[in-house]
């Protein structure tokens, strides 16, 4: 009813299991272990250069999208206070930065005009050019001192 099934010998390997064959047998599967292992090995490393190479990438196009990004909300921020400073101005009820900013370029311009005799006096009375280029300085520092106290105050305001 039953066939059996007969083992036929392969070269010098005897036939049916015994110590050799179970021998033989252990150190096929040991080479099929170390070669499957090898080539897990070379997957894994190519797996791995290749994750490299898709991260840097991933960095690369991140950085751009940041880039861009910052890039597009500072156009916006411009334009938005483009826009404010329009709306503003257009009010007359706030200051604008480009009406501050000639606010004080005016009050230079008055207060160099205004002092000058009195650099010219001190500088006469001094009898030096060198005095005369310290009051400047020392003028100057005072009016640049002035300026930020007023636009910190205008900044504020607004």
């Amino acid at each position: 009813m039953f066939r059996q099934k007969t083992i036929q010998p392969v070269g010098n390997i005897p036939m049916g299991w015994t110590i050799d064959t179970y021998a033989y047998y252990q150190e096929q599967l040991r080479q099929a272990d170390l070669r499957f292992g090898e080539e897990r090995d070379r997957r894994n490393v190519e797996g791995a250069a290749l994750n490299a190479v898709a991260l840097k990438i991933k960095e690369t196009a991140d950085h751009a999208a940041l880039t861009l990004a910052s890039e597009s909300q500072a156009r916006r921020e411009a334009q938005n206070d483009a826009m404010r400073d329009k709306q503003l101005g257009e009010s007359g009820i706030y200051a604008t930065n480009a009406s501050v900013t000639m606010a004080f370029d005016d009050l230079n311009k008055q207060l160099k005009i205004t002092l000058q005799p009195l650099v010219d006096f001190v500088a006469k009375a001094q009898g030096g050019t060198d005095k005369t280029k310290q009051l400047w300085a020392a003028l100057g520092g005072t009016v640049a001192l002035f300026t930020l106290i007023l636009a910190a105050l205008a900044i504020f305001v607004l």
